[in-house]
């Protein structure tokens, strides 16, 4: 069991795998119908792109094959400089928090002097290849590499930007790899203090292909290394404490425990510190030390619930992260909420809401930030954090409000629309849910996110309109026809998003009546796999999308 997602990559991924795009036009044009807002909006400040010249900063060296990257590391070696390489895409909301506020600070801007900073963007030709060659899934990934080219460290793009900021200059200064720190603690060597703060604040969950670790051994790593921290290392043994008890298969706490982490909860300086395992784990975390039917429960809860409340109004913290916070409270405020609507009525009835102290705190702290957010980048990270917000608290409407009446103000407005399409399908509502998909699908822009689109609305589609089979053949087919005029289609996202595809597929045609559709869709597989040079790694991928992969390995990533 992984470590949970932070909330901002969490309802990334619930968009994500939710509900994209299509290969059809809606009847109509879709309307960006916002609210009627209470006053003018703010002046919205667009952003330049990375690695272009009007980016004032880190002088970023894009790259998107591998002649790029070598130069990158060539270039490394002769200034004996590690190279850091950040893996994003324009649209990937954590990205855009990563844009708006770390990468503009003057103190990782100074720090980026030390180094080669490496920008692979998914979307440019070659990129996801390169991918496959560093191992990186998941948007946002950055990698401390040495120069020659031994991967260093991860660093969490979940956490504060000070201390991401920290965590950079103690991966420069150490120049030894992680991995080799964790062999030397698991073998119960002494670490020093610099050591335990690069395992504690290692990022677990960008470590998707097992390169420090494999995931089944995490959680027992996590409780090891959390014992043998010693006390003088607070802050690194209470965050590898807290991650321990997060990834826990079957936690039984004990009162000592417990008390370890209700002083978390009561120090607003320590709940600060670990202000991002405790709004990304927040259920988990109750639920390990007060589950269900614990007389402990109720006071947990309500001390959890204040400790996030501080850090929803800390203003030292991101905006995204005020909101990921009041996230993990409407999680905590519905962890004993019944399961589904009451025996007898329709799924698609009226949400559950929160206590009505939260939803006007909620209400009043959506408001804020979205008055306050003028930055783009800040915006493509604080809006849909918002709009999730709004529609986990029970209040769907306004959810579909906000994104409506940001679409026009977004750089990647396909992102809101999939939210659209989630907000829909999570009402009920199938005909709004694919109108929105396939709009997002159409105005999805990136050979990698349109595949990514494309794949996530074909298996809303069989989902949704198992019985449409010329839609959904259709849809298949523009994927299929787009991956064939693509050079790199069948690495790493691009790869998972076309298995996803033909795992969708399989699905479907288990039900009776789409044999012919599944011929023409094999068909036109086999062309497109034949235009692949037998030699190509890839032709084997091609050749396996028909053959359904076990559903677990095809969680999509942020």
């Amino acid at each position: 069991m992984s470590l949970r997602l932070a909330p901002l990559r969490y309802a990334l991924v619930l968009v994500a795998s939710a509900a994209l795009a299509a290969c059809q036009r809606p009847a109509e044009p879709v309307a960006a119908a916002p609210a009627a807002p209470a006053a003018s909006p703010p002046a919205l400040v667009v952003p330049a792109p990375l690695g272009t010249a009007a980016a004032k900063g880190i002088a970023w060296q894009p790259a998107s094959t591998d002649a790029e990257v070598d130069a990158a590391f060539a270039q490394a070696r002769a200034a004996q400089k590690p190279v850091l390489l950040y893996w994003g895409a324009e649209w990937c909301p954590p990205c855009n928090q990563l844009k708006a506020t770390l990468f503009n600070r003057q103190d990782f801007i100074e720090r980026t002097r030390a180094f080669v900073p490496v920008y692979v963007d998914g979307d440019q030709p070659g990129a996801q290849k390169l991918g496959a060659r560093f191992k990186v899934r998941g948007y946002p990934t950055m990698v401390l590499l040495s120069p020659a080219g031994q991967e260093m460290t991860r660093l969490p793009g979940e956490v504060d930007a000070q201390q991401v900021t920290q965590m950079l200059t103690l991966g420069l200064a150490m120049q030894r790899p992680v991995k080799a720190v964790l062999a030397d603690a698991r073998a119960g060597r002494s670490l020093g203090a610099n050591e335990w703060q690069l395992l504690a604040f290692y990022s677990w969950d960008t470590d998707e292909q097992a390169q420090v670790l494999p995931p089944k051994e995490l959680p027992a790593t996590l409780r090891a290394l959390a014992a043998a921290c010693p006390p003088e290392q607070a802050d690194a043994g209470t965050r590898l404490f807290l991650k321990a008890w997060a990834a826990a298969e079957a936690p039984r706490p004990d009162a000592q425990a417990r008390e370890r982490f209700l002083a978390v909860l009561r120090s607003a300086e320590a709940s600060r510190v670990q202000m991002d395992v405790l709004a990304n784990n927040a259920q988990a975390l109750a639920k390990a030390f007060a589950p269900a039917g614990d007389k402990a429960r109720g006071p947990l809860l309500e001390a959890f619930d204040a400790s996030l409340a501080g850090l929803a109004n800390d203003m030292t913290l991101s905006r995204a992260d005020r909101a990921s916070a009041s996230i993990a409270r409407v999680q905590l405020a519905r962890l004993d909420a019944p399961k589904g609507p009451p025996k007898g009525t329709p799924k698609s009835g009226a949400p559950v809401s929160v206590p009505p102290a939260l939803m006007s705190d909620i209400r009043e702290q959506v408001a804020r930030l979205d008055r306050e957010t003028t930055d783009g980048y800040e915006r493509q990270a604080v809006i849909p954090t918002l709009a999730y917000l709004l529609r986990e608290a029970g209040a769907p409407a306004e959810s579909d409000a906000l994104l409506k009446a940001n679409l026009a103000r977004s750089h990647s407005p396909y992102y809101l629309m999939s939210s659209l399409a989630s907000n829909a399908k999570k009402r009920g509502d199938t005909a709004e849910a694919l109108r929105w998909s396939e709009e997002a699908y159409r105005r999805s822009v990136g050979p990698a996110t349109r595949l990514q689109w494309g794949a996530s609305h074909v298996a809303l589609l069989v989902e949704l309109a198992p019985q449409d089979e010329q839609r959904i053949e259709a849809a298949a087919l523009q994927v299929l026809r787009e991956a064939a005029g693509q050079p790199n289609a069948f690495y790493e996202r691009s790869a998972r998003s076309l298995q996803r595809v033909g795992d969708t597929l399989a699905r479907w045609q288990k039900a009776p009546g789409h044999a012919d559709a599944m011929k023409r869709l094999q068909a036109e597989l086999e062309g497109l796999c034949a235009a692949v040079p037998e030699a190509d790694a890839q032709r084997d991928t091609c050749l396996g999308l028909l053959s359904p992969k076990p559903v677990s390995s095809q969680k999509p990533s942020a």
